[in-house]
């Protein structure tokens, strides 16, 4: 063991990781794998309702994984509307049970919540359900539910404590509202619902609400999806459109009232325009905030350590290999300033900080390329450069840009969406027409955009591209054809297969 500078004595552990979302557990797993004595505390605060969950963090309990599956639900939903012009046949009437559906998922996210406890147990990794928080260099203090203090030491830190939904800060938010962290354990349809928010959190939960057969609003106070490329971002929100959501732009909420209790009740909603002095009322049986997420970094001692962060957004600025100002905490995942808030890239930052630390190893994450995917109802995946910050960083003289509408084979026959499906590949012409920008609005668009996701991590040229032969009939393939720049003014209106 390392000794304590000035204690003359031993660290409890070789090192304390503060959260056990998918950062978390990476990086302790991968620690202990190298013969080190590590430390997980985490602790779910409930929200205003009440709802909390067990260990895993916000990707398994109440967001990439339940958000899927009821994702999922909701293509279900349209697969059965196409089966009929496939020569499928039923009489009985169709409709759709919440509960069953949330049931099955809680039960499903249950046993990865076990699963990681016994991940965490087979690997040597000792785990306290309780919340940390530092009270002096290298020491932290650990409560339980029950409010039993425990302190430890430990040589290195690795702060992932993730981040948690915002709430709009108007009369009735906390009282009325629900959250991502609410809805997917609802145990009661919510029935006609308004969402608020423009994020991929909000269109998400908008797209399958309105999938199982719900009357969907969102509330958008600006853009769609801010930091993704706009036009795929309108694109996707056009389809939302079409297919029954109704959205209201440019207003916020101002109030919420209860007017009839009630699973669900009834509530009053008051909204303003952001453009003019204009309010608006309406009622709905739940109101979803998915407005932003705020950073879990300011009630967890951090001024008692001088660890600092970015008061307005409780961020933590770390160096390239994810080292904070106090050299021995590190910070991996969502609370990172100016780092991509996705599950892969904390599992990838933890899984290598470890071996860093550990291992004798010096690869850093690599923050760039990242491909992730928007599971609105028609999907959105993306990788590398918006077309708009590829402009902006290598100016329009340089960038060229590729795109084709296409029309998924599998949609001809049920005759529905022809040219709403979108492909386009953005090109750094000084540079051998690289590919620095993917971008896929379509079914699977996942599925599809993992692939590119590492021919683009290969340095992929449009050359290249070219040379790639199709698999057909795919969607993908439209990405082995691309002929069309948006700089020649062409249509890329596409009349089938």
């Amino acid at each position: 063991m390392n000794e304590a500078t000035g204690s003359g004595g031993s660290y409890d552990y070789d090192l304390i990781v503060i959260g056990g979302g998918s950062g978390g557990l990476s990086a302790s797993k991968a620690a202990a794998k190298y013969g080190k004595k590590v430390l997980v505390l985490d602790c779910v605060s409930p929200t205003p309702l009440g709802t909390t969950w067990g260990l895993g963090g916000t990707c398994v309990n109440v967001g990439c994984i339940p958000k899927k599956l009821m994702h999922q639900a909701a293509i279900l939903h349209q697969s059965l509307e196409d089966a009929r012009k496939f020569g499928w046949t039923f009489d009985e009437k169709v409709s759709h049970d919440w509960t069953t559906m949330k049931d099955a998922i809680n039960n499903y996210i249950g046993s990865l919540n076990w699963g990681y406890r016994v991940a965490l147990r087979d690997n040597g990794v000792t785990y306290e359900n309780a919340h940390g928080e530092f009270i002096g260099p290298h020491k932290i203090k650990a409560t339980n539910k029950k409010g039993k203090e425990t302190v430890h030491t430990a040589e290195t830190f690795i702060i992932a404590t993730g981040e948690r939904p915002r709430y709009l800060g108007v009369p009735g938010d906390k009282e009325y509202c629900i959250t991502s962290d609410d809805l997917f354990s609802l145990p009661y349809s919510p029935g006609k619902t308004l969402v608020v928010g423009a994020s991929y959190v909000a269109l998400e939960c908008a797209g399958f609400l309105a999938g199982l057969g719900l009357d969907v609003t969102v509330m958008v106070r600006s853009i769609l999806l801010r930091g993704f490329d706009q036009q795929m971002a309108n694109l996707a929100g056009d389809y939302l459109e079409n297919h029954g959501v109704k959205i209201i732009r440019r207003f916020v909420p101002t109030k919420i009232e209860q007017i009839e209790a009630g699973t669900p009740g009834k509530l009053k909603v008051t909204a303003r325009s952001t453009e003019g002095s204009e309010n608006i009322e309406g009622e709905y049986n739940t109101v979803l905030l998915a407005v932003g997420r705020d950073s879990c970094t300011k009630n967890i001692g951090l001024e008692k350590v001088g660890v600092k962060i970015v008061e307005k957004s409780g961020k933590i600025p770390v160096n390239d290999v994810e080292q904070t100002n106090v050299p021995y905490i590190y910070a991996i995942g969502d609370i990172l300033e100016g780092k991509l808030q996705l599950t892969p890239v904390a599992v990838q930052a933890g899984r290598l900080l470890a071996a860093r630390l550990y291992g004798g190893s010096s690869v850093k994450c690599d923050y760039i390329n990242v491909p992730t995917t928007v599971f609105t109802p028609l999907e959105y995946g993306a990788c590398g450069y918006s077309e708009e910050s590829a402009l902006e960083k290598y100016g329009a003289e340089n960038v060229e840009t590729y795109h084709s509408y296409f029309w998924p084979l599998e949609w001809t026959i049920p005759s529905r969406d022809n040219n709403k499906c979108y492909a386009k590949v953005i090109c750094n012409k000084q540079d051998q027409n690289r590919v620095i920008g993917f971008h896929v609005l379509g079914p699977n668009a996942g599925e599809i955009t993992q692939g590119f996701g590492a021919a683009i991590k290969c340095g992929m040229t449009k050359e290249q591209l070219d040379s790639t032969i199709g698999i057909h009939p795919a969607c993908a393939e439209i990405f082995t054809t691309l002929s069309v720049t948006k700089q020649s003014g062409q249509s890329v209106q596409q009349s089938g297969c």
